[in-house]
């Protein structure tokens, strides 16, 4: 987006590089610090209250974010697995891009909260974050349990079904957060949405004479990776998208969408 751009421009000096590792590294020095005996204390300190807020304890805005994910077995393994996807992110945006998703994602948390009377935690914070890796990276797996590999697009089509049934069926302060981790994820990605749409309408009658002339043996080929070359005859099931950062149109496999060298 161009106003990303002017902006970086103009304060990108100021970005927090490797802004994931931070925020992991408090996270998991908090979940340490909860295990001792001042743990709950601390805890409490921590959290988003906007009655303790209007008082005068401002540092709540933000300090909800220290706040683990999970107190589980599970924690660290967790907080391994947002570090990648914030780092991944961090590596395809730049610094600035980043620090302007998750920030933004934090003052949407808190705007929700006091609309809806909530208490404001990062777990749709989170949410944002994992649909936007997976928007970027859909092929990268996940060893579930350490053991089963699942590939991340598999889990945010379970991310979006749990979306659909917080916005149905779960109370409004809930329908609420939901809504503007959402917005926070559609500010970034509405316009790719959207000329994905637009491809998909228009390539549509394209795409149906393609499956006609494969079924009949024949065609030349209408997908092709810039990077690899591979195109749909090497692989019926490939997978192809268009970058939005290249300029002019430029398609890869999923293999290559995240990890070429921008066209300018």
């Amino acid at each position: 987006m161009r106003i990303f751009s002017r902006l970086e421009r103009r304060f990108g000096r100021y970005a927090v590089a490797n802004l994931m590792a931070y925020i992991i590294g408090v996270q998991g020095l908090v979940f340490l610090m909860a295990r001792t005996p001042q743990g709950p204390h601390i805890l409490a300190n921590l959290r988003f209250d906007p009655a303790l807020i209007a008082r005068g304890e401002v540092w709540r805005l933000v300090s909800f974010v220290a706040i683990p994910p999970s107190f589980s077995i599970w924690a660290f393994f967790i907080l391994y697995l947002y570090y990648i996807f914030g780092a991944r992110l961090e590596e395809e945006w730049g610094d600035f891009r980043f620090n302007v998703y998750y920030l933004s994602g934090v003052v949407l948390s808190v705007i929700g909260a006091f609309l809806a009377g909530a208490s404001a935690t990062a777990t749709y914070l989170n949410l944002s974050l994992f649909l936007a890796f997976a928007t970027i990276d859909p092929e990268f797996s996940i060893l579930l349990f350490f053991v089963i590999p699942v590939k991340v697009k598999y889990l945010a089509w379970l991310a979006w079904l749990a979306v659909a049934f917080a916005v149905l069926f779960e109370p409004l302060p809930i329908k609420v957060m939901v809504g503007v981790s959402l917005l926070n994820y559609f500010v970034f990605f509405g316009e790719d949405i959207r000329r994905r749409v637009r491809a998909g309408i228009a390539f549509g009658p394209r795409r149906s004479r393609f499956r006609a002339s494969m079924h009949a043996g024949t065609g030349t080929p209408i997908h092709r990776c810039t990077v690899c070359g591979a195109t749909e005859h090497d692989d019926p099931k490939l997978e192809f998208r268009y970058c939005s950062k290249c300029a002019g149109h430029h398609e890869y496999c999923l293999t290559h969408l995240g990890s070429h060298d921008h066209i300018q």
